[in-house]
């Protein structure tokens, strides 16, 4: 089996690897906090002491990042030692651009694929994210179905730019479902009776992410995701959302919750 490298061992990205390393690929961590990689140490996984340490045998370099400037950080230590051969899919939410980026950045023989994912901490748990595929993914497909199940979207940074379309919809519609519900409560309209007509309408699938629990999407992360989406296209809609969740994660502690708790700041603040 293929030597994997996993880099980014936050809520998905943890959850990620340990399903990687439950299929017996001989798998070395690495984070920024080296405590979070303890309890994959502890499953067999091996810790480096660096990104840079993680990846110089790797066959396949995972990435699972917070966003463009920890993938801007990782790359510079990484790219310098990627071997000949050797495949980096990228699986942060970066958009398209950065995904060009990095791709110049790479030496010769060496593959990118962009993966997002879709789906939170309970589907990466159980292996059932949905992989946004973009590039040439023939050579890792295997080992990003144990992750989930595989869409071809295309091009090198297709799958980057598909991911920003697909979280902008969700959360402009957990932003929505926010606001449909305050005004439910301004005309008067019990909480309960309105949510459960609004589940069981056009918007039934974010009422339910709107209310979700036992997962985990940041707030901030919602922040940063739209405004990476709102970046090439004036998107009136989206501007507002980005708003809502910009003002629910001014709370340090509201930044770091699941975007389910935002659905209340959003009405209170609005």
């Amino acid at each position: 089996m293929e030597k994997i490298a996993f880099l980014g061992l936050g809520h998905m990205g943890s959850a990620m690897a340990r399903r990687l390393l439950g299929a017996r690929h001989p798998l070395t961590v690495w984070n920024r906090t080296p405590a979070k990689a303890e309890p994959l140490v502890a499953a067999g996984a091996v810790l480096a002491a660096s990104a840079a340490e993680a990846v110089r045998d790797a066959d396949v370099v995972i990435t699972m990042l917070a966003g463009p400037a920890a993938l801007d950080a990782v790359a510079g230590a990484v790219v310098p030692e990627l071997r000949p051969g050797a495949c980096w899919v990228e699986m942060s939410t970066v958009g398209p651009d950065v995904i060009g980026g990095l791709a110049a950045r790479l030496g010769e023989g060496v593959t990118l694929v962009d993966a997002p994912v879709m789906g939170s901490t309970d589907r990466a748990e159980s292996g059932r994210l949905g992989v946004l595929a973009g590039g040439d993914a023939a050579r890792v497909e295997h080992v990003l179905t144990r992750l989930g199940t595989v869409t071809r979207t295309g091009p090198p940074g297709s799958g980057a730019a598909l991911k920003l379309v697909l979280n902008a919809a969700v959360l402009g519609g957990v932003a929505l479902v926010a606001e449909a519900l305050l005004l439910a409560e301004t005309l008067g309209l019990d909480e309960e009776t309105a949510r459960t007509a609004l589940a069981g309408g056009p918007l039934g699938g974010v009422v339910g992410r709107a209310f979700a629990e036992g997962v985990h999407f940041g707030t901030a992360l919602a922040v940063k995701d739209l405004a990476l989406a709102t970046e090439p296209a004036r998107l009136p809609a989206m501007e507002a959302a980005l708003e809502h969740f910009r003002r629910a994660a001014e709370d340090p502690a509201a930044a770091a919750e699941d975007i389910a708790r935002a659905v209340t700041r959003i009405r209170r603040q609005a």
